[in-house]
């Protein structure tokens, strides 16, 4: 079996078509590299070369055999490549978890940005709420998540740092009395119908806000309960009350339904952060929670 040694001096000889080239080019002198050839030429048991005292050329076998002898080089050389990057974490695969409202927004800049540092990484994405996600860290099913803040995390093998924050905006109905005029604020939603996040779906969410309305003296009342913002704002626009959502749902566009900006308190803005597991093996991670970590 011939070497990749072998290869590329047979293609130096190929391209140049004289010993005394192909040699300088190679660092050698012209007698080892015709060694070289003769030993190729004997362990394929073909002639590659015609050689006389005045011209080097290419046999049909040597003209079949450059061409191959370039894809083997190219494919090493890759191979070489592609280990390097792995072992600097700059190629590989991320599994990322995230939530269906970081999607809105955070996930499209994260993604882009992501393939613009690092295009060798590739992203296998799922969306899960976040107790879902910390199962699926724990379970060494995802690699990196997108989630809400949660007491679970601090009693897990999990590392979590703040990604972002956002502030809420009140969706309200077309033609409902908040829609226009001045900014509205949270006492304006005392006993509004009001929609929010399912206790499955939004633990974190539905704490947040009763904290919220707690702290304002403010009791809207509940009319539906479900697990995402779409659904939330499909239900404002149905004209059965009013929610309030992260800002990232400007993004989204349902027909009969207001966004507008409410004036709240600093603490009522939603954090998302950025989580895996300590002493994950994957050997990208640590290069991936690095990039993220400094642009957002």
């Amino acid at each position: 079996m011939f070497d990749l040694g072998h290869a590329r001096s047979f293609v130096a000889v190929a391209e140049e078509l004289h010993f005394g080239r192909a040699a300088a080019r190679l660092n050698l002198t012209q007698s080892p590299l015709s060694r070289q050839i003769q030993m190729l030429e004997q362990t394929l048991g073909v002639t590659l070369l015609e050689r006389t005292t005045r011209a080097v050329r290419l046999t049909p076998a040597g003209r079949t055999f450059v061409a191959e002898a370039y894809r083997v080089i190219a494919a090493a050389e890759n191979a070489e490549r592609v280990t390097r990057r792995a072992a600097r974490g700059e190629s590989g695969m991320i599994r990322l978890g995230f939530t269906a409202a970081s999607a809105y927004r955070i996930l499209p800049r994260l993604v882009t940005h992501l393939r613009d540092r690092l295009p060798e990484i590739d992203l296998a994405l799922e969306e899960m709420v976040s107790g879902e996600q910390i199962q699926a860290l724990e379970g060494n099913r995802i690699d990196l998540a997108l989630l809400r803040p949660s007491p679970a995390l601090s009693e897990s093998a999990i590392e979590a740092v703040p990604l972002t924050r956002e502030r809420l905006i009140l969706a309200v109905p077309q033609g409902h009395r908040l829609a226009v005029g001045r900014a509205p604020t949270l006492a304006d939603l005392d006993g509004e119908p009001f929609v929010t996040w399912s206790p499955r779906g939004g633990r974190y969410f539905i704490d947040l806000l009763a904290a919220l309305f707690e702290g304002g003296e403010v009791q809207p009342r509940v009319v539906q309960r479900v697990n995402q913002v779409h659904a939330m704002l499909a239900l404002v626009g149905a004209g059965l009350g009013v929610a309030l959502v992260p800002d990232g749902a400007r993004s989204i566009r349902v027909a009969n339904v207001t966004l507008r900006a409410i004036r709240l308190p600093a603490s009522a803005q939603p954090e998302l952060h950025l989580a895996s597991r300590r002493g994950d093996a994957n050997p990208c991670l640590p290069t991936v929670r690095e990039v993220i970590e400094k642009a957002f």
